[in-house]
Formats: structure tokens, sequence, C-alpha cells
């Protein structure tokens, strides 16, 4: 079998709630994330729905809830059973910066101290998306 190689050819995000009316002083952040994907084999293309959520010690509702779609290329791919280990962990690595990004950006434009969120490895978020994905 030849080497699976992927890429990252498209990302956009369709779903974001930002709500910083009782943010406090104090950033202590915490982050939930739920990832699921749909493999395309028709397209050898992998598209990744990633979903992160902040919410802040004392406030009762997130701060943020960002949803974000990565697509892939995985083009010596062609069913399900075939898509590396590898893969679901990177692939999550790789649309992370993105979304962290985003929220950067978007929070400090609000002329107010920004949410940054921290580098993370995200790794272990690669089981979840291998179980959370489904073939079309």
């Amino acid at each position: 079998m030849p080497k699976a190689a992927f890429s990252i050819t498209n990302y956009y995000f369709d779903k974001v709630n930002i709500n910083l009316e009782d943010k406090p002083s104090t950033n202590e952040l915490a982050l939930s994330f739920d990832v699921k994907g749909i493999f395309k084999a028709a397209e050898s293309d992998y598209e990744l729905t990633f979903v992160v959520e902040v919410t802040n010690k004392g406030v009762a509702h997130p701060l943020v809830v960002v949803q974000c779609h990565g697509i892939f290329r995985l083009p010596n791919i062609h069913s399900l059973e075939e898509i590396p280990e590898f893969f679901y962990n990177n692939s999550v690595a790789i649309l992370f910066p993105y979304v962290r990004g985003y929220v950067s950006m978007v929070t400090t434009q609000a002329n107010i101290p920004g949410i940054i969120l921290p580098t993370l490895n995200l790794t272990s978020l690669g089981a979840q998306l291998k179980d959370n994905t489904e073939a079309q």
C-alpha cells in the first residue's frame, strides 16, 4: 500500500457565539472540545467538524463557542478503514491554530482584553475523532 499523505484544502467557521458581557477580569479559562468527521470516499475528502467551547470560572454561560470545519484531501485513501491512525491526531492539531487565531482576533477586536487560547497538545482527541467518523 502506498504511503498516505493528506493536506488541508479549506476551512471555514459556520457557528460563532461570543458573549463577553459578564467576562471577569481574570482569565481562568476552561476549554472543552467536540470533534467528528465525515469521510467522502468518492472525493477522497475528509470533513472535520471541530467545536471549541470556552468558559470562565464564575460565569454561568460560555464566553465563546466556535464551530470550525476543516476539509482535508486524502488522495491515496478510498475507504474509511484505510485512513491511518496518525491522520486523526494530526488533523485536529492542524485545525486548532486556525480556531485559536480566530478567537483571539475576534475577541481582541471588541476593544476589551481578548481571549487568548493557550497552545495545546490535542492528540488525545484523535481517538474521539476516529470514533465519531462516518463514511459517506
